[in-house]
């Protein structure tokens, strides 16, 4: 998330700040509701999902209790030309 603020922060540090913030507002929602998102039509799995946030994916993994959070992606990356994908478990 850092490089992400560090990018944004480029043109406005202070976009960069309120961007950042909104999103993890945002994530925190997933801890109460970790299926708020869609699954990931790349992935075709369940446990793999992702939310829209102004432009950017974010790509979560399900487990069991827990969230886990494996991409932060702008919404014009092509997952399908990524040759490791992010919720592949190494």
């Amino acid at each position: 998330m850092t490089n992400l603020r560090d990018y944004i922060a480029k043109d406005s540090p202070l976009y960069a700040r309120q961007f950042i913030e909104k999103l993890l507002v945002n994530i925190e929602k997933l801890e109460t509701f970790p299926n708020l998102g869609r699954v990931v039509p790349e992935a075709d799995r369940s446990d793999v999902r992702e939310q829209i946030f102004r432009g950017y994916r974010i790509i979560y993994l399900v487990k069991s209790d827990k969230v886990f959070i494996v991409a932060i992606l702008h919404g014009s990356q092509d997952l399908t030309r990524f040759k490791e994908k992010p919720w592949d478990e190494s």
